[in-house]
């Protein structure tokens, strides 16, 4: 336990950074589903069913992933 204090603690800014940057860019790169129109109902495009496949639920799912890592980093900052 000692260990993770004086070894991992001094990098855990670092660590939450790269983790922010790499949520944003995760979050950039996936496909937009529907058209600023959709959010008002004047575009019905929202309403049909979307299955994720290949590179877009590899996207969705490391973005969960980072972003459960970033708060679970945040919980650690906060707790120490």
């Amino acid at each position: 336990m000692e260990f993770i204090r004086t070894a991992v603690l001094p990098l855990l800014p670092y660590i939450q950074i790269v983790t922010a940057v790499l949520l944003i860019a995760v979050i950039l790169l996936q496909q937009r589903g529907s058209s600023l129109g959709g959010a008002f109902g004047g575009d019905n495009f929202s309403a049909s069913f979307h299955k994720r496949r290949g590179g877009e639920l590899f996207l969705f799912r490391l973005s969960i992933g980072l972003s459960l890592l970033f708060v679970l980093l945040a919980i650690i900052a906060v707790v120490s």
